[in-house]
């Protein structure tokens, strides 16, 4: 039987193993804003399903907490997520104090002591991601969607300093991350997609930035690309250094096994996060899945949900997902 690195390896050579590799994540309201505590029901749930991967999954308001945003968790939003009570960008003139940070330390140290408890706890053989958002994302945590894109374009000059601020930066975090133990980042853009900017722009304002921070978390052997939003660039992750992609392939077009042949790496997905693991039977999710992995002809792909699922979706589904790549017929 392969190991759980072997398996996925596997995969991202295109090969069949003995079974696709398998994974979900969720985010843990609470438990994510301490290392210990995060580490601790990270490494539960992992034994709990025997995923192939562990992924470290805090709120995304870590990734701006450095810069001065304060969050409160209030049940409120569907996969757990933190609402924004300050943000340290009003007025473009605010960028200008955008500054580099420390990346072993606050918000961010706090991630790097996640990643060491959960290396220990699971040992050599658990491949480990952390999740880490790109530049632009952290820009926009720090302003709100409604002033975000303006200051974009109308201020780019202000803006683009603080993203390189926040660039240097991820660039130190993410070597930490990978001395720490992880194997590899779970790298997260919203903008890269159709819906959000046109692929010229973003090429423009995203691109060199999170080619920045891919290149420093290069030393990693499962970097994997998350498109967050519809209609995703897809052109941009076949040109990224990224062993994976990852995107929203049941809500929104292309599906996975077309994705898969854009482009010319491994794929992670095929499972409605929304529809089907929370709203669907056990049935559902073993034919969702079965029809995603037969699309992928079994290799080249690893099973998963496009994003981050609902923490309230049945543990029956989560066990169907987990039992279907061992009996996929």
């Amino acid at each position: 039987m392969a190991t759980k690195r072997e398996r996925i390896e596997a995969v991202l050579a295109g090969e069949c193993a003995d079974r696709l590799p398998v994974a979900l994540w969720r985010h843990w309201p609470g438990d994510d804003q301490d290392a210990e505590r995060l580490a601790e029901v990270t490494v539960a749930y992992h034994r709990r399903y025997d995923w192939d991967f562990a992924k470290v999954t805090p709120s995304s308001s870590y990734a701006a907490e450095d810069w001065g945003t304060r969050t409160a968790y209030t049940g409120t939003l569907p996969i757990g997520e933190r609402v924004y009570l300050e943000r340290p960008v009003k007025a473009p003139p605010d960028w200008l104090g955008i500054r580099p940070r420390d990346a072993t330390q606050g918000a961010l140290g706090r991630q790097l002591a996640t990643v060491r408890r959960v290396r220990a706890a699971l040992g050599a053989d658990v491949p480990i991601l952390m999740t880490v958002f790109n530049p632009l994302t952290v820009a926009r945590h720090l302003v709100g969607d409604e002033r975000f894109l303006a200051h974009l374009r109308l201020h780019p000059r202000e803006v683009g300093g603080a993203l390189q601020a926040i660039a240097s930066t991820y660039c130190r975090f993410v070597g930490e991350v990978l001395r720490a133990g992880a194997d590899g980042i779970f790298f997260s853009t919203a903008a890269a997609a159709s819906s959000v900017m046109t692929e010229a722009e973003y090429r423009a304002v995203g691109a060199p930035y999170d080619l920045q921070v891919l290149e420093a978390a290069a030393d990693g052997w499962l970097n994997v690309l998350h498109l967050h939003s519809p209609y995703p660039m897809l052109a941009l992750a076949r040109e990224y250094p990224v062993q994976a992609v990852n995107w929203d392939d049941r809500a929104s077009e292309p599906d996975l096994a077309t994705g898969k042949r854009l482009v010319r790496k491994a794929v992670f997905g095929g499972l409605h996060q929304w529809n089907t693991l929370l709203q669907g039977t056990p049935a559902d999710v073993e034919a969702e899945a079965r029809e995603a992995m037969a699309a992928c002809e079994f290799r080249g792909m690893l099973l998963s949900a496009g994003c981050t699922y609902p923490p309230l979706a049945p543990a029956g589904n989560l066990l169907a997902v987990r039992r279907v790549v061992d009996a996929p017929a």
